[in-house]
């Protein structure tokens, strides 16, 4: 039942292979509960007290309520889809609620040390120091997610049109225009990259293999730290730097949410909180009255 549900999140819907490794987990652990406290062995015939159970027993069990939130999502989504299929004929998650949480800004690079990190000299001046430097760039000059630069292969590239085409969560493609100095990039990295099997990523190891998640990760981590003291650097916070960097020269929401390639504008939104934090800083310290 489970595996039928997660076959479909992976050929349907076509879900990333993070989400569908989450949602296992989660619904492998709600198994696991539901056969040790009631001997239940599949979810069909799970009541809305034994769902409620799980979630009470999570929180006794210290999960973040950001956490236990992504569970009750993956009994949700679950769920949704046995009723669609005639499974079930009341869905139990209904009753769940969601637990309240601190929203947190997004974590990002101030423009003065992302500027310092490309005009420093900090990349070695030989082709491994050329693509690391392209990874910086593209991934601040475009806003794409690590799943997405991994996915970059070399006819993606358009250097006339000066695009890169991206292919993101769910199969959704979207064109995504680059600054002249990635284009400049691009041209010269693809001269000099030398794959030794036949792969067609854009990206490539130093052994000539298509990159790989903890290898892009790596190189982030690398050159952020040569600019920046935040504990995170990741693929994910110059994402949030460049999208944030948008909206503080004036970018349109609704064209930032195109460019991120988000489904809905609620998701877009969370980056005017950095915009409102910044405005407020700026007062404080202006403002004869503040």
């Amino acid at each position: 039942m489970i595996n039928a549900y997660l076959e479909s999140l992976e050929f349907e819907k076509r879900s990333s292979e993070h989400t569908i490794s989450s949602y296992k987990t989660d619904l492998e652990q709600f198994s696991k509960f539901l056969l040790d406290q009631y001997e239940i062995a599949q979810p069909d015939t799970a009541s809305p007290a034994m769902l409620r159970s799980w979630v009470v027993k999570l929180m006794e069990d210290g999960l973040s309520p950001v956490s236990v939130n992504r569970k009750i999502a993956s009994l949700r989504s679950l769920y949704g889809f046995l009723r669609k299929k005639g499974l079930v004929k009341q869905d139990p998650s209904k009753m769940l609620s969601v637990l309240k949480t601190r929203k947190k800004l997004p974590v990002y690079v101030e423009e003065k040390a992302m500027e310092l990190l490309f005009e420093a000299a900090v990349f070695p001046e030989d082709d491994a120091g050329l693509r690391d430097k392209l990874i910086m760039e593209l991934l601040y000059g475009s806003g794409i997610r690590l799943s997405e630069i991994l996915g970059l292969e070399t006819s993606h590239v358009d250097l006339r049109a000066k695009t890169i085409r991206v292919l993101g969560k769910r199969a959704k493609e979207r064109l995504i225009p680059v600054s002249a100095s990635v284009i400049d990039l691009l041209a010269k990295y693809m001269v000099v990259r030398a794959p030794d099997e036949d792969t067609n990523a854009l990206i490539i190891t130093d052994s000539g293999k298509a990159a790989y998640p903890v290898f892009i990760q790596r190189v982030v981590k690398k050159y952020l730290s040569a600019v920046t003291t935040l504990q995170q650097k990741s693929p994910h916070v110059l994402r949030h730097t460049y999208a944030t960097h948008l909206l503080n020269r004036g970018a349109d929401l609704n064209a930032i949410k195109e460019l991120l390639g988000h489904t809905n504008l609620a998701a877009t939104q969370i980056y005017t909180h950095n915009s409102i934090e910044k405005l407020k800083k700026t007062h404080q310290q202006a403002h004869p009255k503040a």
